[in-house]
Parts: C-alpha cells; structure tokens; sequence
C-alpha cells in the first residue's frame, strides 16, 4: 500500500509499505476513508518530538471502514463505518477504568522513553513516535488498530465524513479542554489559538454555558473563522496588548476560564518570543511557552487554565508564582476520546456542533506534502488540509506550493518587528555579517 512517511527533519514522502495485518485477537484493520492533518504532527515533522525513524508513517485523526477483524472482536463487523480516538486506550486497566483513557497503562508496547521524561509510561497514540508506542498512523490506505472496540466508534447515520472525520482528534481535544476548564453558565472564556482544536474549544466552551468567548490569533481568517462559525469575539495579538484588551473586555476582571490550544511551537512578539526562540533551537528547552504564559498570567484570580496544546519536555520561565498567588486551577491532558465521541456524535446529530468548515483542503494522498507545507505556512487560507487515499483530485491549485521539503523559513512564521541579527543567526541557522 502507499503511506505519507517521514524521511527526516521537514522532509516527507510517499512510500509503497507492507499492508498491516492483525497481529492480536482485538486488533481491527480499517481502510482509510479521510485522514487530517493535526497541529501536533508538526512537532514530529520538525523534530521537536524524539524517537521518529525515516519510513515512519504519520497521521492519528481520521475514519474508514473496517476490513478485517480480529477473533476476539464481536461488536464491530467488515463494513461498518468507524472513526478511531487517536489515543489508544485498552478498556480495563485502572486508568481506563477511571474513564482517563489517554493514561491507560497497556497501549504503549514501548513506554521506556516516556518513563524517563514523565516518570511513568504514557499511552500509545496512533503515529505518534515511538516513544508513544511506534504504530503506524492513517496517511495510509490502510491502518491496524489495536483494542479495536474500544477505540473505534461507528458513525451514526446521517454524519458526514467531513464531519465525523475530526471527531477523532480535533473536536474531542477542543471539547476536553473546555470540560477542564469547569465552565460555569455566565463565564466569559479566553481561548489561545485558532487551529481546529481551538475553533473546537470556542464552539464547546458555548455548549457548556459560557456567556462570552474571546478567541486569540493572528491570523486574518483564522480570525473571520472564529467569530462567523463559532460567534466569538476576537483579538489580533500582533495588533493589541492581549493582557490588557482581556482586562478593558472584561471590567477589569479578566476572563473566568482562559483555555490554551497552541502548545510547544507557540509564536508571539517581543523579546521574550525570541528568548524563546534561542533555547529552543539550541535545546535549553523544549517548548516556547509564550501563549500559555500569556493565559496564566491573564486569567482572573480563582479561575482555570486548561492546557489542550502539546507539550513534549521542559519550558522556561513557568510563571508559578501566577498560578499561587491568584489561586489558579491548571488542568492538562491529552485528550480522552473515548469518553466524548459518543456525546459528540450526539451534538451534531442534533446539530449543536458541525465542525466540517474546518476541512478546507482536500487532496489524494500522493500530495501530502503539499498539504502540510499548505497546513504549516497557513498558505491558501488552510485550516485542515484532509488526504483521501482513494482519490485523485486536488481541490484548487496550488501548483506553486508542493514540494517534499517543508519550507521552514523565517519569513514563514509571518513574524512582525526587527530580530536583532545576532538571534536570528541562532534561530535560523543563518551565517549573519556583524560586522
């Protein structure tokens, strides 16, 4: 079969790879109907995430058909239409048992590497490194899913593909993080980022009472997004001072529940962004927490901080002293599919939630790279850029834009302000003349 692997730091490509086959009595084996993009594979693509291999094949959020059981599997059947949580989850361990799916204990056959990091083992996610267990992921034609009936979910009759299609990923991590935010009904609610899990966040953060979404970006249509699909108001932080326009929006207060969906790679302006920048590129730290420091340091006394954005190790300037002083809640985790989907599908059988706008790009596989450097430039106006393996058309033309090397440049980033030669030689690699 054919699979978008990765092949090195900001290098993919399309590889012939062996068809997967049902290794243990509960596995499934599921052809690959849409597979999306996710924020958090860029963290693999650039190299921030350890434990890739060349020939690794990406991709966790996605839907297809089952082909193939495994002996012990009875409540799935060949044919039926399923979407799969990408953090596996066993069903009976304590975690499990608890409903914390993403802790389960027994899904990550290699937890020696996140032992280390975290103290204990974590969960396995579906192309996800092999620190997280190795598997093979849905860019693919087809995809082995272990513990099939407990992490693949029939699609209900009358959802869509576009719509059930990020109900593996993106809506459950924007729903989870405003669930972790304990929204009371009147909240006001401060969302960082605008990529599908925050888009999610904002449309959740309504479904749970809040009275007023803030949501916080850069970018133009991610903006427009955000207040024409999800009804928020919307701050350009390249255009305000976000603590302060948080404060004249809410009398002085702050917002009630503040819920980061932006993670390790964050952008932001100011000095502190480029500090950021330098340890992270010469690994005296591993992520740029610059949105989640802006939460932390927004949130009214009292209130939660939901942390939905990925973290891979260790940031700098942790604003502790924030989180005592004002009583904060801080609450993480990666998402627990298995608790929400079914409540989700429910929401948009009555159609309190649609997210099929976020599916802007849909293309055959074969132009995967196109649709992550579409994905990770914010080129095209792309949100999620969606592969169809059985499919041959590209929707629009973006002749100019493909390529397997990603382009990583500084311009890219769509960064404001004068960088100061010396930093941008360390971010960039640059050779800079000083003299």
């Amino acid at each position: 079969m054919q699979a978008l692997v990765w092949q090195g730091v900001n290098r993919l490509g399309v590889e012939n790879v062996a068809d997967p086959t049902i290794l243990n009595p509960k596995d499934i084996i599921v052809r690959v109907g849409l597979s999306s993009v996710c924020g958090s594979d860029l963290h693999l693509i650039g190299g921030y995430v350890p434990a890739m291999k060349p020939g690794d094949i990406l991709g966790h959020e996605f839907l297809g058909e089952i082909v193939e059981i495994g002996r012990d599997v009875t409540a799935l059947a060949r044919g039926d239409r399923v979407v799969v949580a990408s953090i596996l989850a066993c069903g009976h361990c304590e975690h499990c048992s608890r409903k914390a799916f993403s802790c389960c204990d027994n899904t990550n056959p290699k937890p020696q590497l996140t032992d280390l990091a975290y103290g204990y083992g974590c969960a396995g996610i579906l192309g996800y490194s092999h620190a997280f267990g190795g598997y093979s992921g849905s860019h693919a034609e087809y995809i082995r899913v272990p513990f099939g009936e407990v992490n693949a979910f029939k699609i209900p009759d009358g959802v869509k593909d576009e719509q059930a299609v990020f109900v593996s990923d993106a809506v459950p991590t924007g729903y989870m993080g405003a669930d972790f935010a304990d929204i009371e009904e009147g909240d006001v609610v401060a969302v960082w980022g605008c990529g599908g899990v925050g888009l999610m966040a904002i449309c959740s953060a309504y479904l749970m009472g809040a009275q007023r979404v803030i949501a916080i970006d850069r970018i133009p249509e991610r903006l427009q997004m955000a207040a024409e699909h999800c009804k928020a108001e919307v701050i350009n932080y390249e255009e305000v001072d976000v603590h302060e326009a948080l404060k004249e929006m809410t009398g002085g207060r702050g917002p009630d529940r503040c819920i980061e969906c932006v993670g390790m790679e964050a952008h932001g302006t100011g000095p502190q962004y480029w500090y950021d920048r330098v340890k992270q590129r010469t690994m005296m730290e591993t992520g740029r927490a610059v949105a989640l420091r802006q939460a932390i340091h927004s949130c009214r006394k009292g209130g939660t901080v939901s942390v939905m954005g990925v973290f891979g190790g260790l940031v700098d300037k942790f604003p502790m002293g924030a989180i005592v002083n004002k009583a904060l809640t801080l609450r993480s985790g990666q998402q627990q599919g298995q608790k929400y989907i079914p409540q989700l599908f429910e929401h948009i059988q009555e159609s309190r939630l649609d997210p099929s706008f976020l599916l802007t790009h849909r293309m055959p596989l074969h132009r995967g790279a196109l649709g992550y450097n579409l994905f990770k430039n914010k080129r095209d106006r792309c949100v999620h850029a969606v592969f169809a393996p059985g499919e041959s058309a590209v929707t629009g033309d973006y002749s100019g834009a493909h390529g397997e090397i990603l382009d990583t440049s500084m311009d890219s980033a769509g960064s404001k302000g004068t960088i100061p030669p010396a930093m941008k030689a360390m971010v960039t690699g640059e050779v800079v003349d000083d003299s």
